[in-house]
């Protein structure tokens, strides 16, 4: 079977993830807060509890913006390290331009979709999951943010070989696959376009 791990899991297991991670696929979870029961208990800053260059897919939803500006480079590093020669890596995290937007209406705690934890503002969005936070886990604080322009840059810079992403306005978020090697323009985009079709 090919072999995910699946960073920042929280409680969500590969069924949660997206479609392109069907039942081919043997999920090893990390997670920060060992309430979640983590399969290993790590810092995406820090895997290396994580055997390396052996999985096929690393996938991070909502993860990224909960390190410093200073660590997403760290934690991007520990994603690479982990992959085999032909495995990628899946982000997605919250779209600062389309909530910027809302900001400037001055909607900064106005609902702008409901979630299953409830509504959500851009002040969730830009800081963290308030009812999370307020219930003291903290970890659901943001640190960072991210446009698809920052966000494919830092995962160029950070030795991706290939990347493409996709802004979801109506859904205030972004989605990113990245190639840990280069691969051929026509051929990675045609895998890109297949995994985010399945989300």
């Amino acid at each position: 079977m090919k072999k995910l791990l699946h960073v920042g899991c929280g409680l969500n297991t590969k069924e949660n993830t997206i479609k392109f991670f069907d039942d081919s696929w043997k999920e090893t979870r990390v997670d920060i807060n060992k309430d979640v029961n983590p399969d290993i208990v790590a810092s995406m800053t820090d895997l290396s509890k994580v055997n390396k260059d052996t999985y096929d897919a690393v996938f991070s939803s909502h993860s990224i913006e909960h390190v410093y500006a200073h660590e997403v480079e760290i934690a991007l590093k520990e994603f690479y390290s982990v992959l085999n020669k032909d495995g990628f890596l899946v982000i997605t995290c919250p779209d600062l331009k389309s909530t910027a937007k809302l900001v400037l209406e001055d909607k900064l705690f106005e609902t702008a979709y409901e979630s299953p934890e409830g509504p959500i503002s851009p002040i969730d969005m830009i800081y963290g999951h308030r009812g999370y936070i307020q219930k003291g886990n903290h970890y659901m604080s943001h640190k960072c943010g991210f446009t698809l322009k920052v966000l494919l840059g830092v995962l160029k810079h950070c030795g991706f070989g290939s990347v493409a992403g996709i802004e979801r306005p109506k859904a205030f978020d972004l989605w990113v696959v990245a190639k840990k090697n280069k691969q051929e323009q026509k051929s990675f985009e045609k895998f890109a376009t297949s995994v985010l079709n399945s989300i």
